[in-house]
């Protein structure tokens, strides 16, 4: 199962809204430009129904008893809230969806492009059940994975630059996974190796693959 922090979407952040020098919810929110306003009004709809407000993986997280319940996120094109175990939610207006199926289990996503879009009503209903799922332990039990086997296309580079094996090793078994999943799911060798190429400046900049949704 791929942890919220884990997700990855094709819509790409608009800034960057993980950067280490901010460290107040208020001025993540304000680097979420254009939906400054619509994320705030999230956050007032999360607060409001007694959620504890960090931040987690550069952005707004709010929790119960100090569970993930709900995070939010200003994307290039939406605005959005993420319901950690949200595969729980009833869903009754059928606003929630699995950003990469098949991938996700328990993560749902509910997009707005648009303040007339966010119903405060209808928005409470649902972070009020995300609560309550919280309060009774409905989650997602992680399946466990296999040992991560390196591609061949990884170690022949590593051969080659030895700094990029150091620079890879440095990254949490999570993140390897991440480059080694991106390399072995394309289907020709083509693919391969331009994704190798793409990954090879990233890994020595410390940049994990995901890390841009986090």
């Amino acid at each position: 199962m791929l942890r919220a922090k884990q997700v990855i979407n094709f819509i790409i952040l608009k800034t960057e809204v993980m950067r280490t020098n901010l460290t107040s919810v208020v001025d993540i929110i304000k680097e979420m430009e254009p939906w400054v306003d619509e994320v705030m009004l999230l956050r007032e709809l999360a607060l409001s129904v007694g959620m504890e407000e960090t931040i987690k993986w550069g952005g707004p997280a709010y929790t119960v008893d100090g569970k993930n319940v709900v995070g939010i996120a200003g994307f290039k094109n939406y605005a959005c809230l993420w319901f950690y175990q949200g595969s729980f939610l009833s869903d009754p207006d059928k606003v929630l969806i699995n950003a990469q199926e098949g991938r996700t289990k328990g993560l749902r996503q509910w997009r707005f492009t648009s303040m007339k879009e966010i119903k405060p009503a209808k928005v409470k209903k649902y972070l009020k059940e995300a609560v309550k799922n919280a309060k009774e332990g409905k989650k997602i039990t992680p399946q466990k994975k296999a040992p991560l086997v390196i591609p061949e296309l990884y170690q022949n580079a590593f051969k080659k630059n030895k700094g990029l094996k150091s620079a890879f090793e440095k990254f949490p078994p999570s993140h390897q996974r991440e480059f080694v999943e991106y390399i072995t799911e394309a289907k020709t060798e083509e693919t391969r190796m331009r994704r190798l190429q793409k990954t090879i400046p990233m890994i020595l900049a410390g940049k994990g693959y995901n890390d841009k949704y986090r």
